[in-house]
């Protein structure tokens, strides 16, 4: 009886979604078309701030060919780990881009590290003064410079992605998820997002007014426009061509906005309403800085392994590294869950969830042959898009693909938007940034915040990652060990806030007495014991490795594989289920 009632909720919860196209339907061509570009536009956006953020902490400067490059090398990347994700890894319609988890310690890292032969380290612009004190804005020299820094970050990135690929074939995930609860999750979370205010605060003090503008249509069109539907011609075999209304604003707040407010640059700067002195105030908002990009980028170019030089390795920036891919992983998972009840589809099983980890980390490893300087995670902004649109179409998401890839290669696209102005990007981040931090803090909802023992966590964690994180930047010779090796470890991995607050809430959270469910960890079964016949034939047709399932089942040895769909779950702990929305980090 308690089986039959939870299936009886179960297709009652699928109703009250109102899912039209599941996992493995297939919609009609040209709505697989207008589908597919909503995922890649809002993948787009939320993935575009990375590269913005980055390059300037790489020494870019204003080698925008580089930075556009650069933009066209992670959506290529971003596709081609998204096709593998869906054939070969968890085979939900999941959208892999950039990770600002990861961003966080390659930014201290990149704090750290000295410029050649000039002191203070870290600072961007001594490394750009040649001996004559010329600024280099794309010679040899300052390519030399920004890609030997970006080599760094290939390398260990390529090393440290290795953890996700062992978590994931070895089935170490499901173990460590019964111990990785909210109070853990939420200070790492939050503090990734305040550790990047300055990027925000840096961009949108070019033109505050023009940041102010961004933003406040950001907020207009998202959450006081949400509601109101345009009425959009649509063509139907019933209906023909006829008129539907469609949640404009709801749908793509961020690209209005970002229209509207660079037109409103563009006009601005044929009239002279920004200066054209380079050292005035609001100069950094005309369109006109960095035009020559478009017509200097090549028209197509494809990225390859190796295109920056030899990936090179550091220990420190692998450490730090390390955090924040065991923080994407947390996260991957409670996005596995969200994407499979939006989709109308069962709660992945054990073997699709070590197989999406696994194929994170090869990925990121991927993305590091490459060059994005930046990992691959799964993005639950694209989750919320399923939410509206009501479809969970795995070919809509192999559309989507296609546009990152065929767009990336197109070379003048990523050049467009290296023109956008930075305080239009400041502005942005305002909205994307703020989203992370209420992420990290909408963990807490399951949680007895009454309980004095949750609250002391929760602020102890997150008040000392951001204080200790704040100090070593501030003084970053303070850690003297003696090695200068152990030295930059500690300085990296102390120095990023999402770290010290993380490790800080999950030994607390694990050694200080309290129930499992004050602690919000809240659990569901994994263990095949406990499924349908029905249930199960839907778990194989929807997470199954296509074309070598049946033979797969067949095999023994898949019993033993966590990989597999013939592994067994009930050797291990039940797996924690944390549920995530918003902006995806």
């Amino acid at each position: 009886m308690a089986k039959q009632k939870n299936k009886e909720t179960e297709k009652g919860s699928d109703k009250l979604l109102g899912v039209q196209w599941r996992v493995n339907d297939v919609p009609p061509w040209h709505l697989c078309g207008v589908l597919g570009l909503q995922h890649y536009l809002a993948m787009f956006v939320g993935s575009l701030s990375v590269p913005f953020v980055l390059t300037p902490a790489l020494c870019v400067g204003e080698d925008n060919i580089a930075k556009s490059e650069i933009i066209g090398t992670l959506f290529f990347v971003s596709g081609i780990i998204t096709l593998l994700q869906i054939f070969l890894g968890v085979r939900l319609p999941m959208v892999q881009a950039g990770s600002f988890a990861i961003l966080s310690p390659t930014l201290s890292y990149l704090r750290l590290s000295a410029c050649p032969n000039l002191l203070p380290p870290g600072l961007c612009p001594r490394c750009n003064i040649t001996d004559n004190n010329s600024l280099i804005t794309g010679g040899p020299e300052h390519r030399d410079l920004w890609q030997s820094r970006l080599a760094h970050i290939q390398g260990s990135l390529m090393v440290a992605s290795l953890l996700e690929v062992i978590l994931g074939f070895s089935g170490t995930i499901g173990f460590l998820l019964r111990y990785i609860g909210p109070l853990s999750i939420a200070p790492t979370i939050s503090l990734l997002g305040i550790s990047l205010f300055r990027s925000a605060a840096e961009k949108a003090a070019l033109q505050w007014w023009i940041a102010v503008g961004m933003f406040s249509l950001i907020v207009i069109f998202s959450q006081y426009l949400a509601r109101i539907r345009i009425p959009l011609p649509a063509w139907s075999k019933l209906r023909g061509w006829h008129r539907t209304p469609y949640p404009l604003f709801e749908m793509f707040p961020i690209i209005l906005a970002m229209m509207i407010m660079w037109l409103l640059c563009y006009i601005f700067t044929l009239t002279d309403v920004f200066p054209d002195d380079p050292d005035a105030w609001g100069y950094g908002a005309r369109t006109d800085i960095r035009g020559d990009v478009i017509q200097d980028a090549a028209w197509f170019r494809i990225p390859y392994p190796g295109q920056w030089g030899v990936p090179k390795f550091d220990i420190s920036l692998m450490c730090g590294l390390l955090a924040g891919l065991m923080a994407s992983t947390v996260e991957s998972v409670g996005d596995y869950y969200a994407c499979a009840r939006l989709a109308g589809a069962p709660p992945p099983p054990v073997h699709a969830i070590n197989r999406g980890i696994a194929v994170e980390g090869l990925g990121s490893i991927f993305a590091g042959a490459v060059g994005t300087g930046n990992g691959t995670t799964s993005t639950s902004i694209n989750v919320g898009v399923i939410g509206l649109t009501k479809s969970g179409s795995r070919t809509v998401i192999v559309v989507a693909c296609a546009f990152m890839i065929v767009l990336a290669v197109i070379n003048k696209f990523g050049a467009l938007f290296v023109t956008v102005p930075d305080p239009i990007i400041g502005g942005s981040f305002f909205v994307l940034f703020g989203m992370i931090v209420s992420v990290g803090i909408s963990n807490l909802k399951d949680v007895d915040m009454n309980s004095s023992r949750n609250m002391f966590v929760f602020g102890f964690s997150f008040f000392l990652g951001l204080t200790v994180s704040e100090w070593l930047n501030d003084n970053p010779g303070a850690i003297d060990t003696g090695s200068e090796i152990a030295d930059n470890i500690i300085t990296v991995l102390l120095s990023t806030s999402m770290f010290v607050g993380g490790i800080t809430g999950f030994f607390l959270d694990n050694t200080i007495p309290g129930t499992r469910k004050a602690r919000g960890m809240t659990e569901i079964s994994t263990k095949a014991s406990t499924l349908t016949p029905y249930e199960k034939a839907e778990i194989k047709s929807i997470y199954g490795l296509p074309f070598c399932e049946d033979a797969m089942a067949k095999s023994r040895m898949s019993r033993y594989l966590p990989f597999c769909s013939g592994f067994e779950a009930r050797d291990l702990p039940e797996v924690c289920e944390t549920e995530y929305s918003g902006q995806r980090l």
